[in-house]
């Protein structure tokens, strides 16, 4: 169990990129957001709705793991932001062309939001010290994120 929530957490290994984890565990959310974005708007809600919640749990276990408070290590928290940031992009944009100005908005709005963590995030991130602050501040980075990839988007 030690070995899948080492995996989980780290985003296979790539939470212990020496410089920038959090945006190369951002990079890594990708694919599994193409995965995701064939399913229908309610089953991509479901879905990220439920990784969410094994996104709080592997990660309040993975900081008695790694002995540390929101590890660096602990990327699994951006992969569940960025796919609240993508909410619904795929739908409201399904055309190919679109696919790639939206993945680029997407990331750059959402590493933005996560690294700035306006109300509420800052609050989750400095108050909640378990699992669920370690997500939640991504979670609502990732709910501006998607606000301004949508605004940006329908806009050009």
């Amino acid at each position: 169990m030690r070995l899948f929530l080492t995996i989980a957490a780290t985003w296979g290994g790539l939470g212990y990129f020496p410089v920038a984890s959090g945006t190369v565990g951002t990079l890594g959310a990708i694919p599994l957001y193409l995965a995701l974005s064939r399913l229908s708007l309610p089953l991509y809600l479901v879905t990220v709705v439920a990784f969410t919640l094994l996104a709080c749990r592997v990660s309040g276990d993975a900081e008695t793991i790694f002995g540390e408070k929101d590890s660096g290590k602990i990327v699994i928290d951006e992969v569940a932001g960025f796919l609240v940031t993508m909410t619904g992009v795929a739908q409201a944009f399904p055309e190919p062309r679109q696919a790639v100005p939206a993945l680029i908005a997407g990331f750059l709005f959402f590493r933005l939001f996560d690294i700035v963590k306006p109300p509420p995030a800052r609050f989750f991130d400095q108050k909640l010290k378990n699992g669920y602050g370690v997500v939640l501040d991504d979670i609502a980075a990732g709910v501006y994120a998607c606000a301004a990839t949508h605004l940006v988007l329908r806009l050009l």
